[in-house]
C-alpha cells in the first residue's frame, strides 16, 4: 500500500511564497488557512522511503480534510479512522474500506457497528471489556491489542491514556480466543512529537517477543504490528532528519519473525508542514511600552493547538519591513487568554497587514471553535493535483 512512486511522479515543496499567500487572500480574504497538498505528497512519499516495506496509514485526527484525504487515496495511502464521523469522510472521499483502521481503543457498540457497516473488519482494543464488546462481531471483526510504552520524554505521551501492560498481554490473548475473537497482531504508540527513536526500538523489541511467546503458547498466530505515529516535524527548531531518525527503526524491524507485515499511522508528520495560516491585523494598541495587535485568527481559532498541543508556531509579519521591536499578538475574542503570543519581535504593523503562521496543518483548524461567534478561518487546498501549482 505504500509503494515509493516512480521518479518521474515526484514533485519538488517549495512554501508558498508572499505573493501566492497575496493572491489567496485577495480572494479568499482572512483568516485563511491554505493547505498544500504537494507538501502532503511530499510527506508521505519522504516517510514512505524512510520506512521501506512498512504500509503507512493516514491518521485523520490532526487534519480530517477531504482534499488531504483525497490526495493521499491517490497515492495509496491507509487511513486510520477512530469514530464514525471519520468513516464518514474517507468513504464520500471514495475509499475502499479495506484501506481502513478504527485504531479507538475504547469504543461504544454503536461505532463499532458503524464502522462494520461500512466494511472496515480491523480494530485497537486494550483491556477485558473492550475484547468482550467484539464476541458478537467476531465472525467479521479482528483485533490489534495495544500495548503501552510510557513516553514522558515526547510532547504528548499517548500511552497514558491507551494501552494495555505488556505483561497483561497473555490473558488477553486467552480471553479473545475463548471468545472466539481473532488477534491479529500489536499495536502501540509511543507519544505524539518523539524527539529520540529508542523508545520506537524498545517497543519494537518487547512486540517481538511478545509475537514469539503468543506463537510459541499457540496463544495466536500474530502476523500484524502497528507502531504508531509520532514522527517528528519542525516548528522552526532542529530535528532530525526522517531518514536518518527511521534508521534504528528499520534495524529493529528486520529482526520481527517471518511473515509479520508492519504499518504505521503518521498524522502530523503528514499534514503538520502542509498549513499555512494568515490572519489580518484588525486593531492595535499599546499597553506597558509595547504594540499589541489584535488579528482575526487567534487560540479559539487555528492558533488552538497551542493549548490542546503544546505546539509553538513559526510566526511572522508578511512582507511587512522595518526594525523589529517586541510586541503582542492577540486574538480575536473577548476573553484574556486569547493571546497567541507575548514577546514576538515585529516591525511596526498597521491595520490590514497580514500574519502568517507556517507549520500549522496539525491540530489547528481540527480543533478549532466558534467562541465569541467568530467564523472559523476559511481553509482552502491548493496543488491538489500534480503539476498544477497553486490552483485551488
Amino acid at each position: 500500500m505504500s509503494k515509493r512512486p516512480p521518479r518521474r511522479q515526484r514533485e519538488a515543496f517549495r512554501p508558498l511564497t508572499r505573493p501566492q499567500l497575496q493572491s489567496l487572500v485577495a480572494r479568499h480574504g482572512t483568516p485563511l488557512l491554505v493547505i498544500d497538498c504537494s507538501a502532503i505528497r511530499h510527506q508521505y512519499r519522504a516517510l514512505s522511503a524512510a520506512l521501506p516495506g512498512v504500509e503507512l496509514y493516514y491518521a485523520l485526527k490532526p487534519l480530517p480534510h477531504p482534499d488531504v484525504v483525497a490526495t493521499l487515496r491517490d497515492l495509496g495511502s491507509g487511513f486510520d479512522v477512530a469514530t464514525a464521523g471519520e468513516i464518514a469522510l474517507v468513504r464520500a472521499q471514495g475509499v475502499a474500506p479495506g484501506r481502513c483502521i478504527h485504531t479507538h481503543p475504547i469504543k461504544s457498540d454503536g461505532e463499532i457497528r458503524a464502522a462494520l457497516r461500512y466494511g472496515v473488519r480491523r480494530f485497537v482494543a486494550d483491556n477485558p471489556d473492550e475484547i468482550r464488546k467484539f464476541a458478537p462481531h467476531r465472525r467479521r471483526a479482528e483485533l490489534l491489542l495495544r500495548v503501552s510504552f510510557r513516553n514522558p520524554a515526547a510532547v504528548v505521551d499517548l500511552s497514558r491514556k491507551f494501552g494495555c501492560e505488556p505483561g497483561a498481554v497473555p490473558h488477553l490473548l486467552e480471553l479473545a480466543r475463548g471468545l472466539g475473537v481473532r488477534v491479529r497482531g500489536f499495536s502501540f504508540h509511543v507519544g505524539s512529537q518523539v524527539a529520540d527513536p529508542a523508545k520506537y526500538v524498545e517497543a519494537i523489541d518487547a512486540c517481538r517477543e511478545l509475537i514469539r511467546a503468543a506463537r510459541r503458547e499457540q496463544l495466536a498466530d500474530l502476523d500484524l504490528l502497528d507502531i504508531g505515529g509520532g514522527f517528528p516535524v519542525s516548528y522552526g527548531e532542529r530535528v532530525t532528519p526522517i531518514g536518518t531518525f527511521c534508521r534504528p527503526i528499520r534495524r529493529e524491524l528486520a529482526t520481527l519473525p517471518p511473515g509479520v507485515r508492519v504499518i504505521a499511522e503518521p498524522g502530523r508528520f503528514i499534514a503538520g508542514p502542509a498549513g499555512t495560516a494568515v490572519a489580518s491585523v484588525i486593531g492595535r494598541a499599546q499597553r506597558e511600552g509595547r504594540w499589541w495587535y489584535y488579528l482575526d485568527d487567534g487560540l479559539y481559532g487555528s492558533y488552538s493547538g497551542q493549548l490542546f498541543d503544546h505546539a509553538r508556531y513559526p510566526i511572522d509579519a508578511l512582507g511587512v519591513r522595518g526594525p523589529r521591536h517586541p510586541s503582542v499578538l492577540a486574538g480575536p475574542t473577548c476573553d484574556s487568554i486569547d493571546v497567541i503570543r507575548e514577546d514576538i519581535p515585529l516591525p511596526g504593523l498597521s491595520l490590514g497587514d497580514f500574519v502568517v503562521g507556517r507549520t500549522m496543518g496539525a491540530y489547528t483548524a481540527a480543533h478549532a471553535t466558534d467562541f465569541n461567534f467568530i467564523p472559523r478561518a476559511r481553509i482552502v487546498a491548493v496543488n491538489r493535483r500534480p503539476g498544477r501549482q497553486h490552483a485551488d
